[in-house]
């Protein structure tokens, strides 16, 4: 695959998870919907680094301030934060001993608040990728 099919690849899979988030939350599986936020965010810094890197292949990583660092995203203290927030997201929806206390933290607001910083991070993700 050409260097914009890849592009193209992560930003249409985040799309569609960005989908799914929003149809978990709206299904009240609010745990799971900030899972998938989780993925959005990952792709688009997936298809950064592409982009910014050439040929080479993303990172196999989750850790969502890694991957803006080798994607060479420039991300204030407010923006590193997030991504260090929507980062446990992945790990406490997967792992047993973190799932229960995550689950019960993701209330219906808890999980409205934070679905709103994703929105905040994709558009500005997108702004980046959309940029010459």
């Amino acid at each position: 695959m050409q260097r914009e099919e890849i592009i193209k690849y992560w930003r249409n899979s985040a799309d569609n998870d960005f989908l799914t988030m929003m149809n978990l939350f709206n299904s009240k599986d609010y745990h799971w919907s900030l899972f998938i936020g989780h993925l959005v965010i990952e792709k688009l810094l997936k298809a950064l680094f592409v982009k910014n890197k050439g040929n080479e292949n993303p990172p196999r990583t989750h850790d969502l301030l890694l991957l803006a660092s080798k994607a060479e995203v420039a991300v204030d203290s407010k923006r590193e934060d997030m991504l260090d927030l929507v980062t446990t997201f992945n790990i406490s929806s997967r792992y047993p001993d973190y799932k229960l206390s995550f689950y019960k933290k993701c209330t219906e607001s808890y999980t409205a608040d934070r679905i709103s910083e994703i929105k905040e991070l994709r558009l500005w993700l997108i702004s980046i990728l959309e940029s010459k």
